[in-house]
């Protein structure tokens, strides 16, 4: 529902809103289009390339050390890893706030 907040693990600071995309499988990435939120159940490098058009990242399952992370740090976006259920929580194409410093995920609209 609309004002839902979320929590996991923080690590790969700053903000972004954006629409969400709900992306089970990287070989088919079901829209994402630039500025959506990738959420996931969890990354692998072959998941790098999805990475690239999105706002944020918010992963099911990892932690501080995740690939999640790392690739979310490197590429200077926001990342919330270990949001339990993400991928059946958070409704594909809901408006959501990721903020990478505090481990949260807000839903806006739905």
């Amino acid at each position: 529902a609309s004002g839902t907040v979320l929590k996991g693990a923080a690590g790969s600071g700053g903000t972004a809103t954006g629409r969400a995309r709900v992306v089970l499988d990287p070989g088919d990435p079901e829209g994402l289009e630039p500025g959506d939120v990738l959420v996931a159940p969890q990354t692998d490098p072959s998941w790098v390339p999805l990475f690239v058009p999105a706002a944020a990242v918010v992963v099911n399952v990892g932690a501080m050390g995740s690939h999640a992370m790392i690739v979310s740090r490197e590429l200077g976006i926001p990342c919330v890893a270990g949001v339990y259920d993400a991928t059946r929580r958070i409704p594909n194409g809901a408006t959501i706030e990721v903020d990478g410093a505090a481990g949260t995920v807000t839903i806006l609209e739905v």
